[in-house]
């Protein structure tokens, strides 16, 4: 049994905690990994309103993205070994249901596990004063060392940078995959991403990556419209009005040929602006999601998506397979076609969780990381 140090909800609705944790060894096809970063994305503050897909099991330990270093392998681990530097998937995937066997394993069946962060075997690694915990996707990366199945991981060099690499667990490959898998985003596209925070950005990232001829940004916060820009954004507005309007002028009166929507809360209002947006044949992708998980967070006019022959898609996880396209995210960062450094804009302590989020609902960060206390210990350099 090892110690360690979380950032924890204990019950829905009250903020973010720091405790300290029983962790005990990893057993059948679990690995041990010390988190070096973890990724502060909109989701795990989504739980603390019992957001995120509802239900729920509290205490919960907060962190679904996040890189870290292999220090135990349990029975029957085969992939992995002590040392392995890893990026952890917020995608449990048991490999064999339905889902996983057909080449969707985002909707794998372990997802049921998700909010209660229980193991596949039904039990719990981490305990609190003798109560067990789980963490949020079966992870929990707001603790410094966390034991997680050996699917969870996916090994990468030991040059990779662990800080860019955290990014890769979700909001990336996320947003990348709004605007091409759900998108379809083709050349010469004129595309609109609503939201520019860390899921937005990278739909505009790959939508300007994919050819798209303009990519128009809609976030309120001047700092982030200005950000976009040097990330693929050809033009920027501050409202969905101005944006439906720039859309209709830059495509000669059509509308946006794909509309995403990556705001941080979900509302009637901006499912039906976005809508109004979309030109003839467009395609409507919705990332977002709402803070409590049963609002009715979309209201649209049936008549103009009928009419207009509009696709209305949802999405999970930008319908990546993370063992597939984390890599080859990865792969395209070391190209220089994908930004992850210039992203992150704050970094936050453990005990600073409830102050980075307050951040991130205010706008202050594109991206933010919690960047535990023995990371600076660590110093990795990319071989030849």
């Amino acid at each position: 049994m090892m110690k360690v140090q979380a950032s924890v909800l204990l019950e829905q609705e009250r903020d973010w905690e720091t405790v300290t944790l029983e962790l005990q060894p990893p057993q059948e096809q679990e690995v041990l990994v010390r988190v070096q970063y973890a990724g502060l994305c909109r989701s795990d503050e989504h739980r603390r309103h019992g957001g995120a897909g509802g239900g729920g099991v509290y205490p919960l330990i907060g962190g679904h993205e996040g890189s870290g270093v292999v220090e135990e392998v349990g029975p029957g681990v085969t992939r992995l070994k002590p040392g392995d530097h890893v990026i952890l998937s917020p995608i449990p995937q048991c490999g064999i249901c339905k889902f996983c066997s057909s080449g969707r394993s985002r909707m794998c069946e372990l997802q049921m596990n998700v909010p209660t962060g229980m193991l596949q075997d039904g039990t719990y690694r981490n305990h609190l004063d003798g109560r067990p915990v789980g963490g949020f996707c079966i992870l929990g990366t707001f603790a410094d060392h966390i034991v997680v199945p050996q699917n969870s991981c996916i090994k990468i060099p030991d040059w990779f940078p662990l800080h860019a690499a955290a990014l890769l667990s979700c909001g990336v490959p996320t947003g990348w995959g709004s605007a091409e898998y759900v998108g379809q985003i083709r050349g010469g596209d004129t595309v609109m991403v609503i939201g520019a925070g860390g899921i937005g950005i990278n739909a505009v990232q790959a939508a300007a990556f994919l050819g798209a001829g303009q990519v128009i940004v809609v976030d309120p916060v001047p700092f982030k419209r200005e950000f976009s820009t040097t990330v693929g954004a050809t033009h920027t507005a501050a409202t969905i009005e101005e944006g439906a309007q720039l859309a209709r002028d830059l495509s000669h009166g059509t509308g946006a040929d794909v509309t995403i929507v990556t705001v941080g809360v979900m509302t009637p209002e901006v499912s039906a602006g976005a809508l109004e947006a979309t030109g003839k044949g467009g395609r409507l992708v919705l990332t977002a999601t709402a803070d409590v998980a049963y609002d009715v967070n979309v209201q649209i006019p049936g008549n103009r998506l009928s009419l207009y022959d509009i696709s209305l898609l949802g999405n999970l996880y930008g319908k990546c397979n993370p063992h597939y396209d984390i890599p080859r995210l990865a792969r395209l960062y070391d190209q220089g076609h994908l930004k992850l450094d210039e992203l992150i804009t704050q970094r936050y302590g453990v005990d600073q969780v409830a102050q980075a989020y307050a951040d991130v609902r205010d706008g202050k960060v594109v991206r933010a990381v919690l960047e535990h206390a023995h990371t600076r210990c660590v110093v990795v350099h990319r071989g030849n």
